[in-house]
C-alpha cells in the first residue's frame, strides 16, 4: 500500500479543490518543508549555498515566471533574461537612490517595474503569436541587454559597467553583501519562493488561471465564449515578468551581489529558463521545481564525474555538459513532451494499483 486515493473521500467542493487533496501528498509536503526550514539552515555552507540552493530556489522562480507565459498562457518568450536584467537593475537603483529603503520594498518594487515593462512588450502577442512573437520577445532580450549596457544611468555611471549590491538587512539580519551568512540568504529566497508559488498556485486555479489556459488551448473559442484577449495576454506577460523580475533581482542582490547585464542576463539565460521549463514540464508548476533541480544538480554531477573523476580539461567538460543537455532537451521532446512532472505522474498512477499489473 504505498500510495493509494481509495478511501479519501471529500464532502465539498473546497475539500476536493484543495492544493494537495491526497493525504500523502500533504504528509510529503510538510516533511520536505520541514528539512527545508529546520534543517537544512543548521547544515549549510558557503558551497552548498552558492552552488546548489540559491541557484535552485532563484531559477524555480523565474522557471514558475516562465511557465505562467508559456506553460499556462500559451506565449512563447525568449526574452526571459532581459527581464530578468529588469528586476536586478531597478533593485539597484531603489537601494542606491533611497539608501533608507528595506529590501522588503525593494524587491516587490523591482517586480512591479518588471511587470511594467513585460506588459509594455506583451503588446505585440495582441497581433502575433508562436514563432513571431518569439522573435519579438527575442527582440526585447537584446534591446534590454544593449539599453543597461550603453545607458551609464543604469548602473551609476560606474567605470567598469558592473553594478554591486549595497550591504542590506532584514529585521537586523544582513542578507545582502559580503557578510551576508549562507544559513540568512538561503532562508531569505525559500520563503519569498514559499510565498510566491503558492501566490501563482492559486492564480492559475482562478478565473484568471482558467482564461490563460482557454487561449493557451483555443484563443478563437475562448474568445467566443467571452475570454478577452487583451486582458488575458497581459495580464499573463504581467504576471510571467513580475515573478522573472523578482527571480533578477535575487540573482543580484542575494547569490552574485555584482553583475554585468552581458555576461548574467544574456540570451543564454533566456534559453536556460526555456530548458528548465521544458525538462520540467509546460504548464505545470511542479514541472518547474523538477526542471531547476535537474538544471542545476547535473552541471555539477558532470564537473565531479569528469574533471574531479578522470582529470578531463574543464573547457572540454564544459562542452560535454553543453552537449548532454541538448541530448536531453531533444529526448524529452521525442519521448515524454510534458517532461519529469508528467513521469512522476506516471510513477503515481503505477503506485495506486500496485502490486497489480497496470
Amino acid at each position: 500500500m504505498i500510495y493509494r486515493e481509495a478511501g479519501q473521500y471529500k464532502c465539498s467542493y473546497q475539500a476536493d479543490q484543495q492544493i494537495f487533496p491526497i493525504h500523502l501528498d500533504r504528509i510529503a509536503f510538510v516533511l520536505m518543508m520541514s528539512i527545508a526550514f529546520l534543517v537544512i539552515p543548521f547544515t549549510i555552507n558557503d558551497y552548498w549555498e552558492k552552488m546548489v540552493f540559491l541557484p535552485f530556489l532563484i531559477f524555480s522562480l523565474a522557471a514558475i515566471g516562465l511557465n505562467i507565459l508559456t506553460g499556462y498562457c500559451g506565449q512563447l518568450s525568449l526574452g526571459s533574461g532581459g527581464f530578468m536584467a529588469v528586476g536586478a537593475y531597478s533593485a539597484y537603483k531603489l537601494m542606491t537612490a533611497f539608501p533608507e529603503l528595506s529590501i522588503l520594498v525593494v524587491i516587490p518594487c523591482a517586480g512591479l517595474i518588471t511587470s511594467a515593462v513585460g506588459m509594455l512588450f506583451g503588446l505585440p502577442s495582441l497581433r502575433i503569436k508562436g514563432f513571431y512573437l518569439a522573435v519579438a520577445t527575442l527582440a526585447a532580450q537584446f534591446f534590454l541587454v544593449w539599453l543597461f549596457n550603453k545607458v551609464p544611468w543604469f548602473y551609476n555611471y560606474s567605470a567598469t559597467g558592473q553594478i554591486t549590491v549595497p550591504t542590506r538587512d532584514v529585521f537586523g539580519i544582513i542578507i545582502t553583501g559580503p557578510n551576508a551568512e549562507p544559513w540568512a540568504t538561503y532562508l531569505f529566497c525559500l520563503i519569498l519562493l514559499t510565498i510566491l508559488a503558492f501566490t501563482a498556485k492559486n492564480i492559475i486555479r482562478s478565473r484568471t488561471g482558467r482564461s490563460w489556459m482557454a487561449i493557451r488551448d483555443m484563443d478563437i473559442a475562448a474568445e467566443i465564449i467571452g475570454v478577452s484577449p487583451l486582458a488575458t495576454k497581459l495580464s499573463a506577460f504581467a504576471v510571467s515578468s513580475f515573478y522573472i523580475g523578482i527571480a533578477g533581482a535575487l540573482y543580484f542582490m542575494v547569490w552574485f551581489g555584482a553583475v554585468e547585464p552581458n555576461e548574467a542576463f544574456g540570451i543564454n539565460q533566456s534559453f536556460f529558463l526555456l530548458f528548465v521549463v521544458i525538462i520540467g514540464g509546460l504548464g505545470s508548476m511542479l514541472g518547474s521545481f523538477l526542471g531547476a533541480t535537474f538544471l542545476v544538480l547535473i552541471p555539477i554531477a558532470l564537473k565531479n564525474a569528469m574533471v574531479d573523476g578522470i582529470g578531463m580539461d574543464t573547457g572540454l567538460a564544459k562542452h560535454f555538459e553543453i552537449m548532454f543537455i541538448g541530448a536531453l532537451i531533444i529526448f524529452f521532446l521525442i519521448v515524454e513532451p510534458h517532461g519529469l512532472a508528467r513521469l512522476w505522474a506516471i510513477v503515481k498512477e503505477k503506485l495506486r494499483t500496485w502490486p497489480f499489473p497496470y
